[in-house]
């Protein structure tokens, strides 16, 4: 069976740019992010405020390889990076923490230090 190749260009251009940074800094949390970004997009996680509230704690950053849902509610100040937000998920973010792109936090957090991915 013949791999097939992403159709977003921010996916694939995205997972080069994680892998590429995974071997330079020696961090392997990007390989493990670019790893899940490689499944089909159906099988991308799609992750409530709830459950990022249940396991995090405050001034914690978040790396969701998918999207952030608005079902619940986030109680305390934490950085969620992800693929996409829904606009309620966003809207509820906003007033405690920050939200930002996955591409964003790889700049700014080049080694991955801190990080938990919640999938």
């Amino acid at each position: 069976m013949r791999r097939r190749k992403k159709t977003d260009p921010r996916i694939e251009r995205l997972m080069e740019d994680l892998k590429r940074i995974a071997r330079e800094r020696g961090a392997p949390i990007w390989k493990d992010i670019a790893k899940r970004l490689d499944k089909p997009r159906r099988n991308y996680a799609a992750v409530n405020l709830s459950k990022i509230n249940r396991y995090s704690h405050a001034d914690d950053t978040i790396v969701v390889p998918g999207k952030v849902l608005g079902a619940g509610a986030i109680e305390k100040p934490i950085t969620i990076a992800a693929l996409g937000f829904s606009k309620k998920a966003y809207e509820k973010v906003s007033p405690h923490g920050k939200c930002m792109s996955i591409e964003e936090l790889m700049e700014t957090n080049p080694k991955g230090s801190g990080l938990k991915i919640i999938a």
